[in-house]
């Protein structure tokens, strides 16, 4: 049986999704994405979903030790008992750490933190080529799938519009807040020796090699 406990990190753009779903598919363990844990917690009126609502409907980061409770929540789950991918959690140090007391405390430990590493300037073409529909919601990159007809919807002829946060220098403020925000979180698994860098300024598939390459490694049965 395949055992696997990572946590997938990133910058906006770099193509978390992409191979998160790559990984669900070859090794069936479930993608967990903090955005979502919270959203499901909230929309069940959880115990912490209730707790959580109150400071995003103020607009407040939810504080650590809630999100802390939510993770603890979800990576407890029968689903789990094989491994997950961890994406958009830990955020800060004080997570982290959490994070491997909540671990220990299963008898588990986190087997690799793999960190694609994209340049500034490739993820602002990225993101600031993003387009998407005006009424269907699907999702185009003019670079990587461009729709047949220019800034039109392939699947209902709408037309596509460009995101707010998707313009070059809303990226750019974003692109440093995730690195300030992030950069101890890297040096955290960088001294456990559990940082695994992949290269991500390559196509999908040879991003995934490497990712692959790593799980490979890491796998238990």
């Amino acid at each position: 049986m395949i055992l696997m406990r990572i946590v997938l990190m990133g910058p906006p753009g770099s193509g978390k999704g992409t191979q998160a779903r790559k990984i669900v598919e070859k090794y069936g363990i479930p993608h967990i994405a903090t955005g979502d844990i919270l959203r499901e917690a909230i929309r069940s009126k959880s115990e912490l979903g209730m707790i959580a609502k109150e400071y995003v409907e103020r607009g407040d980061l939810v504080p650590d030790e809630i999100v802390n409770e939510i993770i603890k929540e979800r990576i407890s789950q029968k689903d789990c008992e094989r491994g997950f991918i961890l994406d958009g959690y830990p955020r800060t140090v004080m997570q982290a750490e959490a994070l491997d007391q909540i671990l220990e405390k299963m008898g588990y430990k986190l087997d690799a933190a793999i960190y694609l590493d994209v340049k500034e300037e490739e993820i602002v073409k990225r993101l600031s080529s993003r387009r998407v529909c005006t009424k269907c919601g699907a999702v185009y990159n003019l670079l990587l799938n461009p729709p047949k007809k220019d800034e039109i919807c392939d699947i209902c002829g709408a037309p596509l519009y460009q995101r707010e946060d998707d313009k070059e220098d809303v990226v750019r403020r974003r692109l440093k807040v995730y690195v300030d925000r992030t950069k101890p979180v890297i040096e955290y698994y960088q001294r456990k020796g559990i940082l695994r860098r992949i290269d991500g300024n390559r196509s999908i598939e040879e991003v995934w090699e490497s990712i692959d390459n790593v799980l490979s490694t890491i796998e238990t049965f």
